[in-house]
Parts: C-alpha cells; sequence; structure tokens
C-alpha cells in the first residue's frame, strides 16, 4: 500500500502531544491497571461511551439514549454531568465528543442529513510531535500505528492474536491506550508502550474493555459493556508500567501486508460503531 493511501485511509481522530525526550523506557514488572470507579450518564437505559480524559479529571464521550440518539456529554472532575452537547447542524440524532483539552473544549464530529460525518480533532502546535491512531487496510483490516518525531510511520500495530487494532489516545510519557477484539469475539483493553511493548486489560466479568483516553498523571477514562449489553464508563489508573509483552517485529510505510485474519465485525466485537469509538 502506498504512503498517500495509507494517508488517506486513515480515520482515527488523531491526538497530538509532546514528546519529551525519547520512547517510555521498557516497562518493569511491578506496575498495573486499577478501577477506581464506575459511572453512566445519567437516565434509564443509556449506554455510556467515554472517549477522552484531561489533566483535572474532565471526561469528554457520548451516550446513546433508549432511542439511538447520540449525544455528547462531559463528566466533570467532581462528579457532576453537563447537559447533553448537541451540535447545531446536527439532523440526524448523532453528536459525538471526541476529545477533552485542560481549558474544557470540547472536540467532536456529527452527521448531516446526507450521511456525512463532519469532524475536528485537537491538537498542540509543538515541533516534537507523537501521533497514533489507526487505519483500514485494503482488506478491511483495521490496525493501529504511530508517527515518531521524524516523521516515519510504524505500522501495523498489533497484538498478538489481534483481528482488528484501534489506538485511540497517549499521554506525555508515550503510554497508548486502544483496544483489540481476537478471533473469539472478546474485545480487551490495551495499553501499549512504543515501540512493541503491550499489555492487555479487561474489566472483570466483560468480554467488551475500551481503553480510551489516558492523561499525565496515569488516569485512564475507558469503558466496559455488561453481560446485558449495556455499556458502562470506568475510570482507571496505571500505577507503574504494567507487565507488558513483545509484539512481532513492527512494519513500515512501503511494505504493510496484512498479518492477522480478517475483522471480526459481530456488534460485540466493535460496539456498532464506525469510526471506532
Amino acid at each position: 500500500m502506498k504512503p498517500k493511501q495509507i494517508l488517506i485511509s486513515i480515520l482515527a481522530v488523531l491526538f497530538v502531544f509532546p514528546l519529551i525526550g525519547t520512547f517510555a523506557q521498557q516497562a518493569s514488572s511491578s506496575g498495573s491497571i486499577e478501577v477506581i470507579m464506575t459511572f453512566d450518564y445519567p437516565g434509564a437505559g443509556n449506554l455510556t461511551l467515554p472517549q477522552k480524559i484531561n489533566e483535572r479529571g474532565d471526561v469528554v464521550g457520548e451516550f446513546v439514549d433508549s432511542n439511538g440518539v447520540t449525544r455528547a456529554f462531559v463528566r466533570f472532575g467532581d462528579g457532576s454531568f453537563s447537559d447533553p452537547i448537541v451540535d447545531p447542524n446536527d439532523t440526524v440524532g448523532f453528536t459525538e465528543g471526541r476529545g477533552i483539552n485542560n481549558s474544557r473544549t470540547v472536540a467532536g464530529d456529527y452527521v448531516i442529513s446526507d450521511g456525512t460525518l463532519h469532524s475536528f480533532f485537537l491538537s498542540t502546535n509543538n515541533s516534537n510531535e507523537l501521533v497514533v491512531g489507526y487505519y483500514i487496510d485494503s482488506s478491511g483490516i483495521l490496525h493501529g500505528y504511530f508517527r515518531d518525531t521524524n516523521g516515519a510511520l510504524h505500522f501495523p500495530i498489533d497484538p498478538s492474536g489481534s483481528t482488528g487494532t484501534v489506538l485511540f489516545g497517549l499521554n506525555d510519557k508515550n503510554w497508548v491506550v486502544g483496544r483489540y477484539a481476537d478471533s473469539s469475539g472478546a474485545t480487551h483493553g490495551l495499553f501499549f508502550v512504543p515501540p512493541n511493548q503491550f499489555s492487555t486489560f479487561d474489566y472483570p466479568g466483560s468480554t467488551f474493555t475500551s481503553l480510551n483516553g489516558i492523561n499525565d498523571k496515569g488516569f485512564i477514562c475507558g469503558r466496559y459493556v455488561d453481560a446485558s449489553g449495556i455499556a458502562h464508563g470506568f475510570l482507571a489508573r496505571v500505577r507503574g508500567i504494567p507487565p507488558t509483552n513483545a509484539a512481532g517485529p513492527e512494519m513500515k510505510a512501503f511494505a504493510s501486508p496484512s498479518r492477522i485474519t480478517p475483522l471480526n465485525s459481530s456488534p460485540s466485537a466493535w460496539g456498532d460503531a464506525m469510526p471506532a469509538r
């Protein structure tokens, strides 16, 4: 696949943070990820899908109500929630919150009547940039990628056994979070330390866990799906660096044949969401 095609196929909202020094040191085995609490957007039957967290502990995301309408929200650091956020151009009931900065500026996307998605993304103007995201290859398979400070793309980023990988966000320590699906239909939270170290996190008792945002203090916002199919948000915290496993050799631009099995397209694997949430 040519570099131009790769860039065109990238669907991720890119999150750019300053890169301090070299990549984070390889992990010791003394760290862990611990759930702090769970939360749901108020209202019966709402599906809660957190996306990002800022340094103040504010979480942005979206919820889907019992009528299938999607609205953005902010859960503030004190535990209170914003009113539903609706883009004024949203004519079909689909507004997502995808990013939030320390000034509580929210980035998101919305859909209009012709079915097109209009979006914006949050970035910082810094000369030392690390970018993470995901792309879909010519076979319809999702892979993670990152771009280093020299502008080189590193891809695909796929844990062993993955049938589809999404990288969502990172912090100043270059700790990356996301999720991946396996061949059994389960979806696992993903903690990634570039260039190739992975750790898996599963919310207890759930077959769908997604880690969507991480701040510099190691706080993670994510979601899990319970046995009834209801999505719940949660906050977790990384203490130290969890034990990680090395991935296979990463692949570079101009050489990216698919190395994994086709994407599991079941609703349980991806939450009926494209682009990935």
